[in-house]
């Protein structure tokens, strides 16, 4: 129930990339699931540059449901750029989002719908068991638990695609402009109100993920420097750390000598501080490096998206 209203109406956002064999079952899931619910729903397939057949079949859809809206993306932007697009195009009051290949059941949506009461603004579909390769589960773990790091809460450790939100939120980042993002941190510019629900999660039924582990590792890490200062800030721990150590063995060094008359030998004492030093300077430029390369990348304003076509109406 959505603020004591089951009648709320519903965009729903799907970036499209290589689903051109699941789309047509997919939205015939999805409206099978809402039409007998809701007053007024609507489909927004967003098509990342897929280079198979995907677009044709978002026309086609287009074409014979008047609920289903399409937008082309000039080229492959990556799945959070073409989810924003979705979000920005979405003209009703609740956005659920979800993914093409149908590991997200759409029967499941009412779950999320009904979770989504007066004093939550998002709902997360957490899966019972995900069907994933080793690889992936800790990648997908470790964007978890930056998330969690990022969004201050341990609700954020059951992140999904598979969402529903007030829409409202996005006026909180309606000008973002960033090329690299997380949508998952921009909700939570305009509120920290969320909560999830378990959902069934299927195996994928055509085909494989374009979202790799070294993928998941890389968003990691948009999230990690686009988003916080820890790791400037662990940076400056570990070059305190180093300054330490080299206060001690400079002071180690001064009294051997005043007590024993001798220097201390050993090469490779001399040599392993040398490395100590050397490798926390480095480490700590790389991360300043990210930082300025994100600054340089966002002075350049490179848009998140470009939108080629629209088909089914759609208002924004």
């Amino acid at each position: 129930m959505i603020d004591g209203a089951p009648q709320a109406r519903v965009s729903v956002v799907v970036p499209v990339y290589r689903a051109a064999p699941t789309l047509d079952e997919l939205v015939t899931r999805i409206i099978g699931v809402l039409s007998p619910r809701l007053p007024a729903f609507e489909i927004i397939l967003v098509n990342d540059g897929s280079p198979d057949e995907s677009w044709s079949r978002v026309e086609k859809l287009a074409s014979e449901h008047s609920t289903v809206h399409g937008i082309d993306l000039m080229r492959n932007f990556g799945q959070h750029n073409a989810l924003l697009a979705g979000v920005r195009a979405a003209n009703y009051e609740v956005i659920v989002t979800l993914d093409d290949d149908l590991q997200q059941p759409p029967e499941e949506i009412p779950r999320l719908l009904d979770a989504l009461t007066e004093n939550v603004d998002i709902v997360y579909g957490s899966p019972v068991r995900t069907q994933q390769s080793t690889l992936r589960r800790i990648a997908s773990s470790l964007t978890r638990r930056t998330l969690t790091r990022v969004m201050g809460a341990t609700t954020a450790r059951h992140v999904s695609a598979f969402r529903a939100f007030r829409t409202d939120i996005r006026k909180a980042f309606e000008h973002v402009s960033l090329a690299e993002f997380s949508l998952d941190v921009l909700l939570t510019w305009g509120t920290q109100r969320f909560t999830y629900v378990i959902v069934e999660h299927r195996p994928r039924r055509e085909g494989k993920s374009g979202y790799t582990s070294a993928s998941l590792v890389r968003h990691a890490m948009t999230i990690v420097t686009g988003f916080t200062v820890g790791p400037l800030r662990l940076a400056s721990m570990a070059g305190f750390g180093a300054v330490i150590v080299g206060i001690v063995s400079l002071g180690y060094v001064v009294v051997n000598v005043a007590v024993n008359g001798t220097a201390v030998p050993g090469f490779a004492f001399l040599a392993a501080s040398l490395a100590l030093f050397s490798g926390v300077q480095l480490f700590a430029l790389g991360i300043i490096g990210e930082y300025l390369a994100k600054m340089h990348l966002r002075s350049m304003e490179k848009p998140p998206y470009v939108v080629r076509e629209r088909v089914g109406g759609g208002r924004n």
